[in-house]
């Protein structure tokens, strides 16, 4: 059976890296009128108002627990960490309280053009499940070729660097693309080198076949976008043509174990607020998250490749976050960068256990710190540079936390025993730390307050909302769940501090996070592995637990809260993966989050996925030899290698392993998981697999000279 290459003809755009620092361009977008700017800066100045206000607030008071007769240096370094803490969640807050405004003042929807902009949808994978992917692709290119035929085409762009989830991939795509309507074409692109990750696997196609489209949609292995959402999406990015980007908020499905089906309740509790929030003090200068977004194809060709950073990873090289930098880079060109957060249709799904979220959580730290190289650097929008700053605070707010528990514990020390603080001013008596405890009392609670603030507005919010309440369960599970939801998150947040205390010092000190790939739907471990993996924050917790209560009850109750989560970290990270808890969840209605708009598309998703069953279980080898429609597909599909590639020892070994091995089982079994990509990456390797081979590879040579033959044959095939 003849097979046809799964790629159009490419058009080549021209994409320039662009520098870190560069002059700023005024804002292309028609839609900017003075109204609209006021609107945005009171926006801010509401956001910045609150921020301060709360926060001068809480420093002055917390300076009115320590400083009663005097202060000394260490009761400083308190009070600086203390605002840089106390910042953070007031800022929080003041977020969700312009949001609440903002929802409640019900805005108009931004508008529309009559027909979308020509738009590609592009799934970049690494090493992902190929059948859940083949079955949201073939839903939504149906709906697509129904609703907007020929103004979408699907590509799937596979960095996956694994021999048999390449061939996974394929036997995926050519069903794909031999039974896709050809209203919305399905094409497929393997990159042989992952260059540049995810940021140059889209800079590789907007550069390659770019030219062809008007706009592109990022999704995500694990998103899901219904077809009505993008053409809205398309039909507003075509009705302003300054703007370069349009972000959508996600929200959280098909949650199947404890933790993730925590996340799916805050994000559809607290999600909307949170949200409005941002997009009203950010205006058209918003941010990007990476996935569930549209971008004019022009603008991004213009602006957002990413400059090569300076030095070595973790600082230097690649940029990892690329997307929070894309968007800085968009604004700077002038195009408008918009959040819209009224569109339903835009799901995600979420880490499956708490080890897999510290996972994640040490390649985006990573890529985060590498922002505080753009911070000061020319052309920026201060609202971009206050969305990169609050990418680094994400993560630099767990070792400040944990800082501020340690000072506050030297301070108790020193008041418990009596111990002068020897660095305070020069004088003829030393300075002891005194404490205010009752106005500490009333701030503790003033503190709490601020950070229960966010889920309080959400949580009246899905009371006032009769849709989110029928999600939800109705008012009384919602109510309840909310609870819960707040329970377990304080006894998470320990145990995110201390792992992510540990990212940020293996980041500090020059450890890089490498790529690997992400479990989507079991999160489980067992017993002995989340002992292991969370060993130190059970440590710190007993130890800050009994230096606390030997120094006073009061304090130790202080800091149970804490301290609790720590001993019960491997405990949680065990529990947090299952998927029998999370059934057991889900029975009882509580963390319930269901019967929204991606309930039809999502039963349709998983009845097509149910309808074709994976592959049976085999060796690649034996795979490519038996099935002649899969080894044509493969062969149409390779690209011929570069006329200046080096050496690849990789394909040189795999040669002499084929020419060695007469048998699929043991020529399997020989090759290193390189060897075996080089060995799928050869047309020539593959051709000789085929029945109709002839001889085999017998007669060619296994050293470098004929290694370098045999690429150069293959590029001629």
């Amino acid at each position: 059976m003849s097979q046809r290459r799964a790629l159009p003809a490419e058009q080549p755009l021209v994409m320039p890296r662009r520098a870190r620092s560069e002059p700023r361009l005024p804002l292309r977008t028609r839609r900017r009128r003075a109204l609209e700017r006021l609107r945005v800066w009171t926006h801010q100045l509401l956001l910045m108002a609150v921020t301060l206000a709360m926060t001068a607030y809480g420093l002055r008071e917390m300076h009115g627990v320590l400083v009663v007769a005097g202060i000394t240096p260490t009761q400083v370094v308190f009070l600086v960490l203390f605002a840089i803490n106390f910042s953070w969640i007031t800022f929080a807050a003041g977020n969700a309280v312009l949001g609440t405004l903002v929802t409640l003042w019900r805005p108009r929807q931004p508008p529309a053009a009559e027909e979308p902009l020509t738009t590609a949808v592009l799934l970049p994978i690494y090493n992902e499940d190929p059948g859940r992917i083949g079955a949201a692709l073939r839903v939504l290119a149906t709906d697509l070729a129904a609703l907007a035929p020929a103004r979408f085409a699907i590509f799937v762009l596979s960095d996956t660097n694994s021999a048999s989830a390449w061939l996974r991939e394929e036997d995926v795509v050519r069903q794909l693309v031999a039974e896709t309507d050809p209203g919305c074409r399905v094409h497929y692109r393997h990159r042989a080198r992952n260059v540049e990750r995810k940021a140059g696997n889209i800079a590789d196609w907007v550069a390659r076949w770019g030219g062809g489209f008007d706009a592109f949609v990022v999704l995500d292995a694990d998103s899901v976008m219904a077809a009505e959402t993008l053409i809205i999406l398309s039909r507003r990015l075509a009705a302003d043509p300054g703007l370069g980007l349009i972000q959508t908020l996600p929200v959280i499905v098909r949650a199947g174990t404890p933790f993730a089906r925590l996340q799916q309740f805050a994000n559809r509790c607290y999600g909307r607020i949170g949200g409005s929030g941002l997009a009203a003090w950010c205006g058209l200068s918003g941010n990007f998250w990476g996935h569930n977004a549209i971008i004019r194809t022009q603008a991004f060709a213009d602006a957002a490749k990413l400059p090569i950073l300076s030095g070595t990873p973790p600082f230097g090289g690649p940029v990892l976050s690329h997307d929070f930098v894309e968007a800085a880079l968009l604004r700077r060109r002038g195009w408008g960068v918009r959040l819209d957060v009224d569109l339903a249709g835009s799901f995600e799904e979420a880490p499956p256990s708490l080890d897999d979220v510290v996972t994640r959580d040490r390649r985006w730290c990573q890529g985060n710190f590498q922002h505080a190289r753009f911070l000061f650097a020319r052309g920026f929008t201060p609202t971009s540079r206050l969305n990169m700053a609050s990418g680094i605070m994400a993560y630099a707010s767990a070792p400040l936390w944990l800082a501020l528990v340690l000072v506050g514990l030297v301070l108790g020390v020193q008041a418990s025993l009596g111990q002068p603080d020897y660095f305070g001013e020069p004088g003829l008596f030393p300075s002891w730390p005194v404490f205010d405890s009752a106005r500490a009392i009333d701030l503790f609670i003033v503190s709490m307050a601020v950070v229960l603030l966010p889920k309080v507005l959400g949580w009246l919010h899905v009371l006032l909302s009769s849709r989110l309440r029928r999600e939800l369960g109705g008012g009384l599970r919602a109510t309840l769940s909310m609870l819960l939801e707040t329970l377990l998150s304080a006894l998470l947040a320990p145990v995110m501090m201390a792992s992510q205390t540990r990212i940020v010092w293996q980041v500090l000190t020059g450890g890089d996070s490498g790529w690997q790939p992400q479990r989507r739907d079991d999160g489980a471990i067992t017993w002995s592995t989340a002992l292991r993996g969370h060993a130190g924050a059970l440590l710190l917790g007993v130890a800050l637990a009994v230096l606390a209560g030997w120094l006073h009850r009061d304090l130790f109750l202080w800091l149970l809260p804490l301290t609790l989560g720590l001993v019960l970290a491997p405990m949680l990270a065990w529990m947090s993966g299952r998927a029998d808890l999370g059934r057991i969840l889900g029975g009882s209605g509580l963390l319930r989050a269901e019967g929204g708009t991606e309930t039809v598309l999502l039963d349709r998703i998983r009845a097509e996925h149910d309808l074709r069953p994976p592959p049976p279980a085999q060796g690649l080898i034996k795979w490519l030899t038996e099935d002649a429609n899969l080894r044509a597909f493969h062969l149409v599909q390779l690209e011929p290698p570069a006329p200046d590639a080096p050496f690849d020892s990789d394909l040189a070994l795999a040669r002499a392993r084929f020419a060695h091995h007469a048998e699929s089982t043991t020529l399997e079994a020989a090759l290193s998981p390189a060897q075996a990509m080089a060995l799928l990456g050869d047309s020539t390797l593959i051709r000789a697999l085929g029945p109709d081979a002839a001889g085999g590879l017998e007669a060619v040579p296994t050293d470098g000279t004929a290694e370098r033959q045999v690429r150069d044959g293959s590029s001629r095939h």
